[in-house]
């Protein structure tokens, strides 16, 4: 059992390596090219290794994620909002401290998240329910928390509702997208996130990437890292939510504009300390979070504390590689920035028409225009994340209403 745990880590590693050193992958592609080849893995190594394989390659993807959102501002649909400040210390000449802080960030959240685990895996279950018909409010308040006390309430909201309007319709009529739907995430968010924001950039070339790193001291670390692993804990158990919303939450307790570095430590703890939660939630309550959840479902899976060793020896090797592939910040050393630009948004654009067709295009460009609204107006870009609230929000409603 040993060997073949250890086997399946290898191998989930190196598919979560690729899926998020590549823009627009994200680790769901990964669980079901793993599940279609099931019959064979299991075949001819065993069940355990495919769970190990998914688990592995789902905690490897938290961390790895970060290099394509700092270096070249695409952002992954688990970490959107993180992709500002990240991809603004890369402007600066900082893009390998950010990798590193945000490494930093996810190999906290292991140790947030483990005792977190056994925490909710033993005390939740039976409040399962009380909590589920509350999820709505909570999302709720946030919301109206976010709004009341941001520069501009009247534009927060207006920008909040036009894209909860855009990621409403979006989820409402995903059928027309050619996967049925399963990635119209990768061209809304990066409209709004990652398009938008390459369009309002200066021209120019990237500064030199600096070989410094400021770590935050160990109060800071310690506040961020909790704040972000409750926040991906929380969104890892509660049914419908995401890392997304996590980031949203985070963004009223630290302001990414202020405090960027101690941001980038905390959504990488809420991605990362997110992932292990969902196995959690799995195991004490059969609620699948995210694909890889799904895929395992599907499985006679190991028990609850080998797949929880997997996840940890995965983060340990996906921290090794996530501080080598920030040695590639000096590729990008006086790259001229408008064609990094333009190729950047040309990949963005035929990767969501190869996804989603002519509807992922739609709604790419519609992204754009609403991720656009925030700068003229000077609110920060975080409302933008109504397009994940307001869907979220209305389901729940509608599910406790019912």
């Amino acid at each position: 059992m040993i060997a073949a745990l250890v086997a399946g880590t290898l191998l989930g590693v190196a598919l979560g390596t690729v899926s998020g050193l590549v823009p627009g992958v994200h680790v769901n592609t990964m669980a079901g090219l793993l599940l279609s080849l099931s019959p064979i893995l299991v075949a001819s190594l065993g069940t355990p290794v495919l769970a190990a394989a998914l688990v592995a390659a789902l905690v490897t993807h938290t961390f790895l994620d970060c290099v394509p959102s700092t270096f070249l501002g695409v952002p992954d649909a688990d970490t959107a909002v993180m992709v500002l400040p990240a991809h603004a210390l890369c402007l600066e000449g900082r893009g390998r401290e950010a990798v590193r802080l945000s490494a930093l960030g996810s190999a906290a959240a292991v140790v947030w998240a483990l005792p977190f685990s056994f925490l909710f895996l033993t005390l939740l279950p039976a409040f399962q329910s009380f909590i589920d018909l509350w999820i709505g409010v909570l999302l709720l308040a946030v919301a109206c928390y976010l709004v009341v006390f941001s520069e501009s309430p009247e534009w927060a909201a207006g920008v909040f509702l036009v894209s909860g309007f855009l990621g409403l319709f979006t989820f409402r009529y995903s059928f027309l997208a050619w996967n049925g739907g399963t990635g119209v995430l990768m061209p809304l968010l990066s409209g709004l996130f990652g398009v938008s924001v390459l369009l309002s950039a200066s021209g120019g070339r990237m500064p030199p990437q600096s070989a410094a790193v400021t770590y935050p001291d160990g109060r800071e670390l310690f506040r961020c890292s909790c704040a972000g692993s409750l926040a991906g804990a929380v969104v890892g158990w509660l049914p419908g939510l995401s890392n997304a919303t996590a980031n949203a939450v985070l963004a009223s307790a630290i302001d990414y504009g202020e405090d960027r570095l101690g941001y980038i430590v905390a959504t990488s703890a809420a991605n990362t300390a997110n992932a292990f939660l969902g196995l959690a939630a799995l195991y004490a309550v059969g609620r699948t979070r995210n694909g890889v959840m799904v895929a395992l479902d599907t499985l006679d899976t190991p028990p609850f504390t080998a797949l929880l060793s997997v996840a940890a020896l995965a983060a340990a090797l996906a921290y090794a590689a996530t501080v080598l592939f920030s040695g590639t910040a000096g590729v990008f050393s006086r790259v001229p920035l408008r064609p990094l630009n333009a190729a950047v948004i040309l990949f963005v654009t035929f990767l969501s028409f190869l996804l989603c067709g002519p509807f992922g295009l739609f709604v790419l460009a519609a992204a754009t225009l609403v991720g656009i609204v925030p700068t003229l107006v000077e609110v920060r870009r975080v409302f933008c994340m109504g397009a994940v609230m307001v869907p979220v929000f209305l389901s729940s409603l509608g599910m406790a209403v019912l």
